[in-house]
């Protein structure tokens, strides 16, 4: 049915109504969707910043080696365990899609988990299998032990690990058993940046203009049968609003002239994306995001900042936002995944996070330089976060003779005068 033929039934069929102006098209164009915003993954990362800000920070995480060190002497000591988390953690994944995998639950659920599974001989670990969040319930008896309740995929059965079985890495928590996702803290940022992206959608769908009104003073009351399924009944204005959206909406029909008879009048709602700021509120919404996740702008291509502040904010990503989430996976697998007896020799595993600045030569010489020149790193000590060889003699520390204690400035400066003050 043409507009000119739903026309022609509206004016045919029986008035209840005053003769008076109608509105026949929702003012779809003067604001946002009034559907509920859904804020679950599937939905969140279909923001940009959001998908991009869970791929920064898991594929940080998936590129850190892992190793061991004796806590006083910080020297490196190779175990057996170190061969599954830097070499092959199970038979289908490699440590990077393993990592990447814990921290995108982690940040996504609030919660991800490593299943360890143990020689039931030795007790050996011989694979360490991620487990998403959505698939694990993990709650406290009465005698204060934490048990991890797992759905399996596969056939919906149910089988409980003891916490030693598990490691478990949290988002921020509220009572230190269950963490809490970014995307939940988050939920009012996201829902309002999917309205809008929402609005946006429907507004290019719609050939990119605004809703509108159409006038007639043809009287538009009563019920006609629906020429799309005559055993129905449609209201006058619900079809003429269904038959000028069919030929005008849509990116197909964009630019499409329309031709109004019967004294139909069609007069657009004036409120553009420019009007509504649009653009400003989209940046506002990724700051926020990124704010969220603790991500620098220059991550997300967003931002003017200068080549140096750029340096500068990818150390603060490492000290800031890496350091902490580092320091939990640390805690975690050491505690769980190494024997009693090796945390009793002073054994406990490390991240090296180096590896997330070696993409920075810059901030990563800097950083080296600085550290050589107080001493606290030697040559080797470089080396070795390079992934490079020893060198004869460099295990030995420089200090630079300007930095003197305080107590000894009058002696130093006397024997450096002659022996005159």
């Amino acid at each position: 049915m043409s507009v000119r033929s739903g026309l022609q039934a509206v004016a045919r069929s029986p008035s209840r109504e005053p003769r008076n102006a109608v509105t026949v098209s929702t003012l779809t164009g003067a604001g946002f969707s009034p559907a509920p915003a859904d804020t679950s993954e599937t939905a969140a990362r279909k923001l940009s910043a959001v998908d991009r800000c869970i791929e920064i920070l898991s594929d940080s995480m998936a590129k850190l080696p892992t190793y061991c060190v004796e806590r006083k002497s910080r020297e490196r000591v190779e175990i057996p365990l170190l061969q599954l988390l830097n070499v092959r953690p199970n038979e289908a994944m490699t440590p990077s899609v393993r990592k990447k995998l814990l921290e995108a639950s982690r940040l996504t659920r609030g919660n991800s988990y490593d299943w360890i599974r143990r020689d039931p001989y030795t007790a050996e670990i011989v694979e360490l299998i991620p487990l998403p969040g959505d698939l694990v319930y993990t709650w406290r008896d009465t005698a204060g032990h934490v048990w991890h309740n797992v759905r399996d995929p596969a056939n919906g059965s149910v089988f409980t690990l003891s916490h030693a079985d598990v490691c478990h890495y949290k988002g921020t928590s509220r009572d230190g058993i269950t963490g809490i996702s970014v995307l939940q803290r988050a939920a009012e940022v996201i829902a309002a940046a999917r309205a809008r992206q929402m609005h946006d959608l429907s507004y290019y769908e719609n050939g990119g203009q605004p809703g509108g009104v159409l006038q007639t003073d043809v009287p538009l009351g009563g019920m006609v049968p629906d020429p799309t399924d005559p055993g129905k009944q449609i209201s006058n204005k619900d079809l003429l609003r269904r038959e000028w959206e069919r030929i005008h909406a849509g990116p197909s029909n964009a630019n499409r002239i329309a031709i109004l008879d019967y004294g139909l009048k069609y007069q657009a709602v004036s409120l553009s994306n420019k009007d509504a700021q649009f653009i400003e509120s989209q940046e506002v919404a990724i700051r926020d995001i990124a704010r969220y996740f603790g991500i620098p702008l220059y991550k997300l291509q967003e931002g003017k900042q200068a080549y140096s502040s750029n340096e500068q904010n990818a150390i603060e990503y490492v000290v800031s936002t890496l350091h902490p989430i580092v320091t939990q996976y640390e805690e975690e697998q050491t505690y769980k995944l190494l024997f009693s007896s090796e945390i009793s020799d002073g054994l406990e595993l490390r991240i090296n996070m180096m590896a997330e600045l070696r993409g920075d030569n810059a901030a990563r010489s800097s950083w080296y330089k600085n550290m050589r020149e107080i001493g606290v790193f030697s040559v080797n000590d470089i080396n070795r976060l390079e992934d490079m060889p020893d060198v004869e003699g460099g295990d030995e520390r420089l200090a630079s003779l300007n930095y003197v204690p305080l107590s000894k400035w009058v002696d130093l400066s006397i024997n450096r005068n002659g022996g005159s003050t």
